[in-house]
């Protein structure tokens, strides 16, 4: 065994394998991957392993795509079969809002060259004898779909990587990971010691105990799942072909075909947590007592689906353990707090996409950043408000509506409220319909009615007209928003200046009183981030960024040491904030400030400490609105009698409490880009407008890489799109992001985020596009269908800035 290796990967399931075999093809060699039992114990060896290509995210989509055209190829590489069936895959849709999901898929299917279409009822009897259509609106046909040999595959990434110079221990439990002080670690076993520069944790059911070993806390809980399988059914031994899987996910099963039967799993309303106190060391390759009962409801809606399964008896049932994570997305990347430690944990479909997991690992791993962004998976959105509560309450809540829609803009409130700032109750009692962001509740709009309760659709839904309202509001008068979540940092010290000019791309101020907007830049030269930075001292300044990110952040702060005597630290939970923004919000601000708001004396871009209605308050003359306005910051403990105040100020002129929705709307109006959107990792300065905000004269955090993007073409542009109303059944809905792009049927791009601009009258859409100019018409797929749209040459509220600045 080893000594000294570059990786060690825990953990001989598919993913871990996976992750040794992409990082031999990416040139590592010193690898070594450790196994406690038998590679595949846990729930590897269990898994039905079903293969499918398309997701509602657009990348992981492309990861799953990547993942089922690589099992052929890692056959030929390896001579190891993977057990590849792929006879097809039948999508049913029985409601409208299936209807809209599969439809949207199939407009992203086309634009990513991926094939999933729409075929007729005919057909699909053809492909799939047995099913009984009656009730469908429509049917897609993933030609690709199916199934593999989860032994097989196991195996197969592990005999390429052995090929590649991999090692593999099995029956060899890891019992510490021991970090040195150069940020290196020691893995210690009972067969001996491994130092190694990077620690992987693909441990499957035991993630949560081999974290711990490192000090990690994981929210991960594992649940009982079960499937059957049929005996030998007439209609299938006399086929001499393989029918296709069927994803029939109103019915709340899966069904493919195993053998000469059928293979029928399901996701049942009555949960069976397991192992809430750890995964027991001895467990295996054991599986849980039948409890069929549990999934009966689950069953008869298999079987009027497909009669044949009622009638043939049950040859076997597989009850075996899952761990999820608390939104069943794997919890993925390099844990911030810690050097060199990678977590691939609790991955549900491991087997459609584990070939992209262990690509986007070593990607990670060896080069610093993935080549897509995949925030949805990063483990850093969770924190340690993540409790086992939580925790167990969302998993409950994910396990028992895995087939449920995630609708656009939906909130789940499983698990919650889990932290609430202040003025929480104060703003209920408002009517504040409450979201989560990185734990806290936060007001997403204002209800007019106690009994008004949240919809959710893909099409606009009963709090459209509300958020309307709100908009109007703020642009006629004024509006106060809540913006506590934004992540808030104080750096401080004789050497601050110096190490914000070494982090961030944009010159910070040298003046007090005076703020800039820079990018973060990551390790490939795209956007990582987006800043407001104040002066508020000589030695002190305050930074603003994305309050969900703020943990994802923290890796690229703690990559450039700090100078000595100079502190950076968060503020977000100790401080809370509004944003007062609209063309009356001098007005209403002016009787209750300690000085003069008037433009010759506090101008846009500028900020200093004052008091609003007594309290002490850092305002910014900043508004993501694109309105006239400040944020005002000040202590937690006075947000509620700071809203208090800002609220009956603003009776004065007609002002009131606006939620985050309405500044969604706001924001694309004025054609603001937001992080997680259209700001990311995988997008370069120059196609998202913030190149003149890269100060490549000076050395900052990958000023390299950015220096190399900035030396290229945009790729891709961003632009901001209004649309026209489209086909009937599809008319009432805005585009919210992910939506393709098409031009004389051409793909041309794709959109990131959308939403009615209520004050100027339009459908709006932000998107990248290529190939396309401004006042260029393109059709944008909302609900799967073409809606006519017009690049525009400038956003439509205020395009000159001239009451963001008066």
């Amino acid at each position: 065994m080893r000594t000294h290796a570059q990786a060690v990967v825990i953990g001989g399931g598919v993913i871990g394998c996976s992750i040794l075999y992409h990082l031999t093809k990416l040139g590592w060699r010193e690898v070594v991957l450790l196994e406690r039992d038998e590679l595949t114990s846990g729930s590897t060896w269990h898994a039905a392993a079903n293969i499918h290509g398309l997701h509602d995210s657009t990348n992981i989509s492309r990861i799953q795509h990547y993942t089922m055209n690589l099992y052929k190829a890692l056959e030929e590489e390896t001579g190891q079969s993977c057990g590849v069936f792929q006879p097809g895959s039948l999508y049913l849709a029985q409601t409208v809002e299936r209807e809209h999901q599969l439809r949207l898929q199939a407009a992203k299917a086309k634009l990513y060259g991926m094939n999933f279409h729409e075929i007729s009822r005919d057909e699909a009897e053809r492909l799939h004898p047995l099913v009984n259509f009656d009730g469908i609106r429509c049917i897609m046909w993933e030609p690709d779909g199916g199934n593999v040999d989860p032994s097989g595959v196991t195996n197969a990434y592990a005999a390429g990587a052995r090929q590649n110079g991999a090692e593999i221990i099995r029956f060899c439990p890891v019992t510490a990971t021991e970090q040195q002080g150069d940020g290196t670690w020691i893995v210690r076993t009972p067969k001996g010691d491994i130092a190694t520069e990077w620690v992987i944790n693909a441990a499957g059911l035991w993630g949560r105990e081999v974290a711990a070993l490192a000090g990690i806390a994981l929210p991960l809980q594992p649940t009982e799942h079960q499937y059957f399988v049929t005996e030998t059914i007439t209609e299938i031994a006399a086929l001499d072909r393989r029918l296709p899987s069927v994803a029939d996910r109103d019915g709340e099963y899966y069904l493919r075909q195993e053998g000469k039967g059928l293979l029928v799993g399901a996701y049942e309303k009555d949960v069976r947590f397991w192992a809430e106190d750890g995964t027991p060391q001895g467990f295996g390759h054991e599986l849980f007592a039948d409890d069929l009962e549990r999934i009966e409801e689950n069953m008869m809606r298999a079987i009027d689906r497909v009669p044949a399964v009622g009638l043939a008896g049950i040859k076997r049932v597989i009850n075996g353990p899952m761990i999820w994570s608390p939104d069943s997305n794997v919890l993925f990347g390099p844990v911030p707090e810690l050097s060199n430690y990678f977590c691939c944990n609790g991955i549900i479909p491991g087997f459609s996409q584990s070939g992209g997991m262990g690509l986007l690992a070593a990607d990670w791993i060896v080069a610093g950043e993935t080549r897509y962004d995949m925030f949805a998976w990063d483990m850093a959105r969770f924190g340690l408000w993540a409790d086992k509560s939580f925790t167990k309450a969302r998993v409950g809540d994910q396990y028992a509506n895995r087939f449920k829609i995630h609708f656009p803009n939906e909130e789940r409130t499983a698990g919650r409220p889990m932290r609430k700032r202040p003025a929480y109750d104060f703003q209920k009692d408002l009517g504040a319909v409450f979201g989560l962001n990185y734990g806290w509740e936060h007001p997403l709009w204002y209800a007019p009615s106690p009994e008004m309760r949240e919809t959710e659709g893909f099409t606009r839904q009963n709090w459209w007209q509300p958020v309307g309202q709100e908009c109007k509001m703020l642009r006629d008068t004024a509006g106060i928003i809540d913006i506590a979540n934004f992540a808030k940092y104080l750096c401080k010290g004789p050497g601050a200046q110096n190490w914000l000019n070494a982090v961030f791309a944009n010159t910070v101020p040298h003046a007090v009183g005076r703020s800039c907007l820079t990018p973060l830049i990551g390790k490939n030269g795209g956007i990582a981030g987006d800043f407001t930075v104040t002066r508020v001292a000589e030695e002190e300044f305050w930074i603003i960024g994305s309050g969900m990110a703020e943990r994802y952040h923290k890796r690229f702060f703690k990559s450039v040491p700090l100078p000595d005597g100079t502190t950076f630290e968060s503020k977000t939970e100790e401080m809370c904030g509004f944003n007062v923004a609209g063309p009356k919000s001098r007005e209403m601000l002016q009787p209750l400030a300690d000085t003069s708001l008037a433009t010759q004396d506090f101008s846009f871009m500028r900020s200093m400490w004052m008091r609003v209605g007594g309290i002490r308050v850092l305002a910014l003359r900043v508004s993501f609105t694109g309105d006239l306005g400040w944020e005002l910051y000040c202590a937690a403990q006075y947000q509620p009698r700071l809203l208090q105040t800002l609220l009956q100020a603003g009776d004065a002129v007609g002002a009131g409490p606006v939620g985050s929705r309405a500044l969604m709307s706001l924001r694309l109006e004025k054609g603001y880009g937001s992080w997680g959107r259209e700001y990311s990792p995988e997008y370069w300065p120059q196609e998202v407008g913030l190149e003149r905000l890269c100060k490549t004269e000076k050395e900052f955090l990958n000023s390299q890489a950015v220096v190399r993007t900035l030396a290229n073409e945009p790729r891709e542009k961003l632009v901001l799109l209004a649309l026209e109303d489209g086909p009937t059944n599809a008319s009432n809905a805005d585009a919210t992001g992910g939506e393709p792009i098409f031009m004389d049927g051409k793909g041309v791009g794709r959109v990131t985020s959308g939403a009615y601009g209520y004050c100027v009258g339009m459908s709006l859409a932000m998107g990248f596009v290529k190939g396309v100019k401004p006042g260029d018409a393109v059709d944008v797929m909302v609900l799967g269908q073409p809606h006519r749209a017009r690049i525009l040459h400038e956003p439509p509220f205020d395009p000159q800035g001239l009451r963001l600045r008066g």
